[in-house]
């Protein structure tokens, strides 16, 4: 369950990421309060995650997760550049999970 509680962690990180450009300096009320929750419930499934898996695997899992899914939600939503070399690097720190074992 540790594990399930990390995934949901690095989403909510995207998610506040991602709510994070459309509050246009916390001034749109919606975009703030979306940032807020998703934040709140991020740090909330990462501190749960933590009880079980290391707490350097659960931050280097959780801004994974984080920094990827923000980038390709820029390159979906935001029209941000998907150049070859930003493609290789969110594609390196996914391709970390499937090059690290764990117990």
């Amino acid at each position: 369950m540790s594990w399930a509680y990390l995934v949901l962690a690095g989403l909510f990180e995207v998610g506040f990421a991602s709510a994070l450009k459309l509050t246009e300096g916390f001034t749109k009320l919606w975009p703030t309060v979306a940032f807020a929750v998703c934040i709140l419930l991020s740090i909330v499934f990462l501190e749960k995650s933590t009880r079980d898996v290391p707490i350097g695997t659960a931050y280097a899992v959780w801004t994974g997760i984080g920094a990827a899914g923000t980038a390709i939600l820029g390159i979906v939503l935001y029209k941000e550049p998907a150049t070859a070399l930003r493609l290789f690097f969110i594609a390196s720190i996914i391709g970390l999970k499937f090059a690290t074992t764990t117990q």
